[in-house]
């Protein structure tokens, strides 16, 4: 049987999702961030060397990381011809590139957005925090929420040209970009003046793998 190291509001809620829309049995090993730092608790280093969710084992005593490279894995050991489009079609080709730009791309000025709130808002002292809130806030309106805005515009029109973003089918790409576009809500601005995005995540929430997924990983922090 398959072990999820889920670690709660992170990547590792969408592989749980995968197996839901896949059907198969898991188990799940739960993890909590430590409260002050956010980071993830050092045993899961005992799982995999780099103590990141998510990790899932197998029975054949492999340890998957990253979570496109898990999403793929499982969709082409388990997948049966569901969730991936056919080898050698245009869809095929969106379907990589999408798996790829979730992580490659659109979470990079995200996570910097998340670092530089972290920094104007970190206890410092009191003549120490001007000069950070200063450089937080240029660095953020120069470089951050443009790349946050461009993307948000890119995958905005992607929607335009098909239903998910693959193809006119749900696919693995769509449970891989539920992170990207969930964190954009949360924190990268993205609302109703976007609304083939906004659409696309009330397609995921309603989703009924998407509901197990919530009910077996516990609370997620980006969706409140």
């Amino acid at each position: 049987m398959l072990t999820v190291h889920h670690l709660n509001n992170s990547r590792s809620q969408r592989v749980l999702w995968l197996l839901e829309e896949l059907g198969l049995p898991y188990e799940i090993v739960h993890y909590q961030r430590d409260p002050q730092t956010m980071l993830a608790p050092a045993s899961l280093r005992a799982v995999h060397p780099l103590g990141k969710s998510p990790v899932v084992t197998t029975d054949d005593g492999l340890a998957l990381a990253e979570s496109g490279a898990v999403i793929e894995t499982l969709i082409e050991r388990h997948g049966n011809g569901r969730l991936a489009p056919a080898a050698g079609t245009p869809e095929a080709v969106r379907y990589r590139y999408w798996l790829h730009f979730a992580e490659g791309s659109a979470m990079s000025p995200l996570l910097l957005k998340l670092v530089f709130d972290k920094i104007e808002n970190s206890r410092m002292p009191f003549f120490v925090k001007p000069i950070a809130k200063m450089i937080s806030g240029k660095a953020k309106a120069a470089i951050v929420m443009p790349n946050i805005e461009s993307h948000l515009d890119f995958m905005e029109a992607e929607l335009g040209k098909s239903e998910w973003f693959a193809s006119n089918e749900f696919t693995g790409a769509d449970i891989q970009m539920s992170f990207p576009v969930e964190a954009s809500q949360a924190r990268g601005g993205l609302d109703a003046k976007r609304p083939r995005l906004m659409a696309y995540l009330e397609r995921i929430h309603a989703r009924p793998a998407y509901q197990r997924a919530l009910e077996r990983g516990g609370p997620y922090g980006l969706l409140s």
